[in-house]
């Protein structure tokens, strides 16, 4: 853990992206420049490297009021787990998985609730959705739609998380849940959207229950008649010009 005092933020940002964009040095120390995570106080100008869990990269995803951060480090065996951090950005703590080989966090409480997806340790090479207790205690599988796929991806103070998982029948759908994470809910099921429309991926949700979703749209039937109206049409001026010109 390394604290830089009066280290210029402006100055950091810059040279980051300075170096990044033109590939100074070898991938290698580039790509562990670029993989490692700060947490940045702009009151007291401070700059807190929050180190790793004991690779060589860490990647920060959220950080609560109290400077908790969660993220995904890799780990001195070369695998990749979900972090949390202490207050200000102190302390980086292991998360685990939830019986498998590795695990990443997307966002993190006010109360230091955790969540993301992990390896379950069932086999398959797939992820589920998880949820922490208050400071990253006791991970938690989230569970699915009906398919074997989940990813958290927000949570709100209430605990609710809001991801996408894949249904019964293989589709991918946006997901809500109650407070604390249970009960998931198809986001789809719960909302009243325009024909076509199918809700992908929720992203993240705020205090009041209001979510923020990715969504699919999928043309009516008239629509994808005029299209081919449409392509018709042109092919057939296409066609005319053509002659018109003596190209057969």
């Amino acid at each position: 853990m390394k604290i830089i005092r009066g280290f210029k933020v402006r100055g950091f940002i810059l040279a980051a992206a300075f170096s990044g964009s033109l590939g100074f040095g070898t991938h290698v120390a580039a790509q562990e420049e670029l993989g490692r995570s700060y947490l940045i106080d702009l009151n007291s100008k401070m700059v807190t490297d929050l180190g790793t869990l004991g690779g060589n990269n860490s990647i920060a995803t959220g950080v609560n009021d109290a400077g908790q951060v969660a993220g995904y480090s890799d780990t001195a065996g070369g695998v990749i787990h979900a972090f949390i951090t202490g207050p200000d950005g102190m302390a980086m703590r292991d998360l685990g998985t939830l019986g498998g080989y590795s695990s990443s966090a997307s966002g993190i409480n006010g109360a230091g609730q955790v969540v993301g997806y992990s390896d379950p340790g069932t086999g398959e090479g797939l992820s589920h959705a998880f949820i922490t207790g208050s400071d990253g205690m006791d991970m938690r599988d989230l569970g699915d739609l009906g398919g074997n796929l989940s990813v958290a991806l927000g949570i709100n103070d209430a605990g609710q998380v809001a991801g996408w998982s894949d249904t019964a029948g293989g589709d991918q759908h946006a997901f809500i849940t109650g407070p604390n994470g249970a009960n998931m809910m198809d986001l789809n099921s719960l909302v009243h959207l325009p024909p076509g429309v199918t809700l992908i991926e929720a992203h993240g949700l705020n205090n009041a229950g209001q979510v923020i979703a990715l969504a699919t749209i999928v043309p009516e039937p008239e629509v994808y008649a005029l299209f081919l109206a449409g392509l018709g049409l042109v092919g057939l001026i296409a066609h005319r010009r053509g002659i018109n010109k003596g190209v057969f």
